[in-house]
């Protein structure tokens, strides 16, 4: 479904004029490109969710659930178009993320409890709506900067979306309403990646690339708070949005308005990388460490946090380093 809805994305996004021109510096697609991929993948999740919904409704999760989580949705993909068409401004974009995270606690989805690495549990209470939208926002946010070459964004989901399938089926977490939901997502992400794969015939678009943040994001949390294994998938991604706010800040530029090339995918590009090569080495991360998440206890996913940390501080040092080379 998610194949044959890209194609018609496709034609839709031409016909709309919704593109994305060539132009400044750091986008590097030489003509225009149609958008609107990420409707095909938002449109066949969503359907098939519908069709399953028999197994869907057959765990812990109410259709509230589900129902907020799609309003969410629905809500990132009108705001996505919006920008995509007639190019809104920052501080107008912020809305629709804020409505999706208000739509899925309206929902009822909520993280009761959190597994302590010393023993135990952390119960949240009150403060699980404001973890919810840290971790929702800090989710979209990565996947919409990391959207910058070709397949990079929906493999990297696809892959998360294979790791919550696979942790969700083990005897100790077996959970198959989130299992089945997390391997339709990953589906949706490879029928789309047979456009997107570069040379990409089509991008996500905003809306997409929000969605699967905001999907994947979603998942861990209905998984029975598994952020954790998010957090290794999506790790590299992550630090780098962490890295990329922090640099703008002390050089007193808006973090959300600026746009630069200092993005890692990008960095990786101008040493001489092919795209491809970018795309397989932050889809070999996001596996390895992904996978370590079904073998380890919590000790152990925060050791291999702590790695993937080492690994990022020693990437910012290594460019730090090399563009002070430049400038002596």
């Amino acid at each position: 479904m998610s194949l044959f809805l890209t194609i018609l994305a496709r034609r839709a996004a031409l016909r709309l004029n919704v593109v994305d021109l060539p132009g400044p510096r750091r986008k590097i697609h030489k003509t225009k490109m149609p958008l609107l991929g990420g409707a095909a993948i938002f449109l066949s999740f969503f359907a098939v969710l519908y069709f399953a919904r028999d197994k869907i409704l057959a765990g812990d999760l109410e259709a509230r659930h589900w129902l907020g989580f799609f309003a969410g949705a629905c809500f990132l993909m009108i705001g996505g178009y919006l920008d995509d068409k007639y190019n809104i401004k920052p501080k107008f974009q912020i809305i629709f993320p804020l409505l999706a995270i208000a739509s899925v606690l309206s929902g009822g989805i909520g993280i009761e409890k959190i597994t302590n690495p010393s023993g135990g549990f952390i119960y949240l209470g009150a403060f699980s709506g404001i973890l919810i939208t840290f971790w929702l926002l800090g989710m979209m946010y990565t996947t919409k900067l990391l959207d910058g070459v070709d397949g990079l964004v929906a493999g990297v989901t696809a892959i998360g979306g294979m790791i919550i399938f696979l942790f969700t089926m083990t005897t100790k977490y077996y959970q198959p309403d989130i299992g089945v939901a997390s391997l339709i997502l990953a589906a949706a992400c490879f029928g789309f990646l047979v456009f997107n794969w570069h040379p990409a015939k089509i991008f996500l678009g905003e809306g997409g690339s929000l969605f699967l943040g905001y999907a994947l994001g979603v998942l861990a949390v209905i998984s029975g708070g598994k952020i954790a294994i998010a957090l290794l998938v999506m790790g590299i991604p992550i630090m780098d949005l962490v890295w990329t706010i922090a640099r703008r800040v002390l050089a007193g530029k808006n973090p959300f308005k600026f746009a630069d090339r200092k993005h890692l995918h990008f960095r990786l590009l101008d040493l001489g990388l092919s795209q491809r090569k970018v795309v397989l080495l932050y889809y070999f991360f996001a596996a390895s460490f992904g996978l370590s998440a079904l073998f380890l206890q919590s000790k152990g996913k925060l050791l291999a946090l702590s790695v993937l940390i080492l690994i990022m501080l020693a990437v910012v040092a290594g460019f730090r380093h090399f563009d002070k080379k430049v400038i002596s």
